[in-house]
């Protein structure tokens, strides 16, 4: 009986509050324009990029920017050499070392879609050289396929040795794993970036595949995506396209002796050029977000995705420092055959560098915001990392971009609007029958009618309802403003199939 008074007393307290608005609709920015902001940026990412050519003495300097699948600059900065002194261009070819990787990755999972191999299945049912392999102690596990594709096989850290590996024949590769591999750990508890493992998966596919690694790269993922100047084997460049590689040393430029592809190819074996890799990205970035519809290939969306997620944790930065100055917390992780990093403000990056003597590379996507850079330089591990980083920084910045809305699911979006029905009073909750079975055995209805009251006294009449912001089909949370104050409404939807509120918070949004 006391409960039944209570809940008419606060009911009656606030009904003064009318019955509250429908949501109103966010105005959406067109993809237009948000490319147009992007491009009014481009001038200023430019300089960025020929400035760190000339400061860090890089003859030749490649380097593009892809938004929504679509490279949409590209350019060169300096020479592709020192004699002809031709210009570098967006078509010059230059070696990416290890950015080759992730094509090693993507191979890999290509044929585990296909029902070829298991990525927990031990190496040595596809490498038998292997098989005579000791283990470092003897409760050490198999080194797995997913062992190699995330640095945690246990071979020790091999660069720059392994970049001198790059041109071994197939039969010294042989021979050097039939003499045994030294290990630093037992597999599957450390991160150790090891070209060897990648070495591994090329022979791997070699195997599976039954056609050289290279032919397999090149007619199943390159071929497809019309990289049609992709290479592997410099001697076959285009003499008025390669770019030399060069060390800076005492003060002037010495050439690098050039390493043919071979055995070791698979670590960082690709040459290509700024307009063929950025198809490349584009199709890393066509996988976000997920949705039902075909694939077009040459992997499966899910698979790509798969391939950008942290699988072995690298370390913890917690004052990383932007180039533009702020500081924040970073966490980083290898992926498959991908780097990935995530910072305290929820922004994630993929990609990879490389480095061989004479060249230095790196790729970086946002997939929460859909764009990319790329930046290839003929100066032994150059190393732009830091500055792709200033390049995405001053695009968002600049362009004034956000991450990419998440879809508002249909039951996120019924659910809002049940429970704006009920608020702000609650009167009729417990019959409503879009709460979990939870919900008030949590927290009891007159505490929550009390909040509530308190919350909506204090914020005034309200003049609008937000849209649903989601987390992901089931989670989510929306605004509330009024004359005084604003509430931020959040909830959260339980497994069943009639998914219903199994959390919802509300709390005053602080004034900045």
């Amino acid at each position: 009986m006391k409960h039944s008074l209570l809940v008419l007393v606060l009911g009656l307290a606030i009904a003064a509050h009318a019955q509250l608005p429908a949501p109103t609709p966010t105005p959406a920015t067109s993809t237009t324009d948000r490319l147009a902001r992007i491009r009014a940026a481009l001038p200023v990412v430019e300089k960025l990029y020929r400035d760190y050519a000339v400061q860090r003495h890089i003859p030749g300097l490649g380097f593009g920017v892809v938004v929504d699948g679509e490279l949409i600059f590209g350019a060169g900065a300096g020479v592709i050499n020192l004699t002809s002194k031709a210009p570098a261009t967006a078509q010059s070819q230059f070696r990416i070392a290890s950015m080759t990787k992730s094509l090693t990755a993507m191979a890999i999972l290509k044929l585990r879609d296909e029902g070829k191999l298991r990525l927990d299945d031990p190496a040595a049912n596809y490498v038998p050289e292997l098989k005579s392999q000791a283990s470092l102690t003897t409760d050490a596990p198999a080194i797995t396929i997913r062992h190699l594709l995330t640095h945690a096989a246990g071979f020790p850290e091999d660069n720059p040795w392994g970049d001198r590996q790059l041109a071994d024949s197939e039969a010294e590769l042989t021979k050097f794993l039939k003499g045994g591999v030294s290990l630093s750990n037992v597999p599957g508890v450390a991160y150790e970036y090891a070209n060897l493992g990648f070495t591994l998966l090329g022979r791997i596919i070699t195997n599976v595949s039954k056609m050289p690694y290279q032919q397999y790269i090149t007619q199943h993922i390159l071929g497809p995506l019309g990289m049609n100047s992709t290479i592997w084997d410099y001697r076959k460049a285009d003499p008025n396209r390669f770019v030399t590689g060069y060390r800076w040393q005492e003060e002037q430029w010495l050439p690098e002796v050039p390493l043919a592809d071979g055995s070791w190819g698979a670590m960082g074996g690709l040459i290509t050029t700024i307009d063929d890799f950025g198809k490349y990205m584009a199709l890393h970035l066509s996988a976000w977000p997920a949705r039902s519809g075909a694939d077009t290939g040459p992997v499966k969306r899910s698979s790509l995705r798969e391939m950008q997620q942290p699988w072995n944790f690298r370390g913890l930065n917690p004052s990383f420092k932007y180039p533009s100055g702020r500081t924040v917390a970073q966490t980083g992780s290898y992926a498959y055959g991908l780097g990935w990093t995530r910072d305290s403000e929820g922004r994630v990056s993929v990609g990879h560098s490389g480095g061989l003597p004479g060249y230095g590379s790196e790729w970086q996507i946002l997939p929460d915001y859909g764009i990319g850079v790329v930046a290839c330089a003929s100066l032994t591990y150059a190393g732009p990392r830091s500055l792709n980083t200033a390049a995405l920084d001053t695009l968002i910045s600049l362009a004034g971009l956000k991450p990419r809305p998440v879809a508002i699911s249909a039951i996120l979006q019924q659910r809002q609007t049940e429970l704006l029905r009920l608020l702000p009073t609650f009167n009729g909750a417990e019959t409503s029958g879009i709460f979990a079975e939870n919900f008030f055995p949590d927290t009891p209805l007159s505490l929550r009618q009390k909040a509530l009251k308190t919350l909506f006294d204090k914020i005034g009449r309200v003049v609008r309802v937000g849209e649903m912001m989601p987390e992901n089909n089931l989670r989510g949370n929306f605004l509330i403003e009024g004359e005084r104050g604003t509430i931020d409404v959040f909830f959260t939807l339980t497994p069943e199939k009639n998914a219903l509120i199994q959390q919802l918070d509300l709390h005053e949004v602080t004034k900045k």
